[in-house]
C-alpha cells in the first residue's frame, strides 16, 4: 500500500495568511461610507438588474478559500511513496572471453543424445551461468583472429545472453588470439573501481594470432588484481592420420600448459571440460569460488501529486471568475 507524505509540510503554515492580512490591513477599522441617497430608484434598478443590494457573497468566499487551500497543498508537495523494492548495490565485475574461432564448430560434444558443436554447448551452459549471476555486472568478449567487445559490463543479463546466442563461429576469424582477448578484457576491467574483478576465458585451442602473448596478458591481469579462470573445452579424441592427414576427426590442439599458466599467474584456476556435464560443473565451481556478493538497499518509488491540488485550485478560481457573483457593492436607499 502506498503512503502519502509531504515534502515541505511547513508550507501549511501559510494557510491562515489571508486572514492575517485581512486583520492587519490598515483600512480594516475605517468607517464605511453610507449608502448613496437618490430621489429615484429607476436608473439604478436598470443598471443593477434588480433593486436589491448585491455584494461579494459567501459562495465566492468559499471558492476563493478553496483556491487558496489548493495552492497551499500544492506548495507542500504531496508525494506517493510506493512499496519498498530491494535493489543490488554492489557485485562483481565479471567478463566472459569466449572463443568463436573455426575449431569451435567441431561436433565432438553431446547435448542430450545429439552430437553438437562445442559452441552450442558453451552457449547453453554459459547462458545459465550468466542468469545465476544476479548481482554482478557481466560483459562479453568474443575472439577469433581478433578480439572485440560484444557487450560491455552491464546488469542487463538478458541482453548479454541474447548476444551470446547470436555469436557466429568464424565471425572474428578462424585463428585464436587468446592474448589479445585477455588484454582487451583486462583493459575493460581495470577502469572499474570495484575490488572484485573476474575474467573467465574459454577456448578450445592454442594462441595462434594477435600481438599480445597470453602470459603477458596474465601478468597484466595480476597487476590489476583481476583473477582469470581459464577453461579448455573439447573431447580427448585423437585422430589417426596417414601422411599427416587426419582421419576420423580433428586433432585436439588445446594448449593446456598455457591455460594453466594464465590461471596460476593471475591467481585464478584452470579447468578442463571434455563434455557438457564437466562444463556445467566448472561453472558451478566458479560460482562457489566467486559467490554472488549481494548487498541490497530498499528503494521506494516516489510519485509527485502536487498537480492534483494545483488543478483543484485552478478550477476553483475559474469557477469564481465565471460564476458572476463577484460584483461591486451598490447600496440603494429611498430618499
Amino acid at each position: 500500500m502506498n503512503d502519502i507524505s509531504w515534502l515541505w509540510p511547513l508550507a501549511w503554515l501559510l494557510l491562515p495568511l489571508p486572514l492575517v492580512i485581512y486583520f492587519l490591513h490598515p483600512n480594516r477599522f475605517e468607517k464605511k461610507s453610507d449608502a448613496l441617497l437618490v430621489p429615484d430608484l429607476g436608473p439604478f434598478v436598470k443598471l443593477s438588474g434588480s433593486g436589491s443590494r448585491v455584494s461579494v457573497g459567501s459562495a465566492s468566499l468559499i471558492l476563493l478559500s478553496l483556491c487558496w487551500f489548493g495552492l497551499t497543498a500544492a506548495l507542500a508537495r504531496p508525494q506517493s511513496i510506493g512499496e519498498p523494492l530491494s535493489v543490488p548495490l554492489s557485485g562483481r565485475d565479471l567478463m566472459l572471453c569466449i572463443d568463436i574461432s573455426g575449431s569451435m564448430g567441431e561436433q565432438d560434444l553431446y547435448q542430450g543424445n545429439s552430437r553438437v558443436t562445442r559452441m552450442a554447448v558453451v552457449k547453453t551452459v554459459a547462458s545459465d551461468f550468466i542468469e545465476r549471476r544476479s548481482a554482478d555486472r557481466v560483459g562479453l568478449i568474443l575472439f577469433g583472429s581478433q578480439a572485440y567487445v560484444q557487450t560491455p559490463l552491464t546488469t542487463d543479463h538478458k541482453t548479454v545472453q541474447e548476444f551470446l546466442e547470436e555469436a557466429t563461429i568464424g565471425l572474428a576469424g578462424r585463428k585464436t588470439a587468446i592474448g589479445d582477448a585477455l588484454g582487451l578484457g583486462v583493459k575493460r576491467l581495470r577502469a572499474r573501481e570495484e575490488e572484485s574483478k573476474v575474467l573467465i576465458l574459454l577456448t578450445d585451442g592454442a594462441n595462434s594470432a594477435g600481438v599480445v602473448t597470453p602470459t603477458s596478458a596474465a601478468r597484466l591481469a595480476a597487476e590489476e588484481g583481476i583473477r582469470v579462470y581459464s577453461i579448455g573445452i573439447g573431447s580427448e579424441q585423437q585422430s589417426t592420420s596417414i601422411f599427416g592427414m587426419p582421419i576420423g576427426g580433428r586433432r585436439n590442439e588445446l594448449d593446456e600448459a598455457s591455460l594453466q599458466a594464465i590461471a596460476d599467474i593471475s591467481g585464478g584456476k584452470y579447468f578442463r571440460a571434455r563434455n557438457k556435464r564437466e562444463l556445467q560443473k566448472i561453472y558451478e565451481e566458479i560460482d562457489r569460488l566467486e559467490p554472488n556478493e549481494i548487498q541490497t538497499d530498499d528503494f521506494r518509488r516516489v510519485t509527485e501529486l502536487f498537480v492534483w491540488p494545483l488543478a483543484f485550485a485552478l478550477l476553483s478560481f475559474l469557477l469564481y471568475l465565471l460564476s458572476g457573483i463577484a460584483k461591486p457593492v451598490v447600496g440603494v436607499n429611498r430618499a
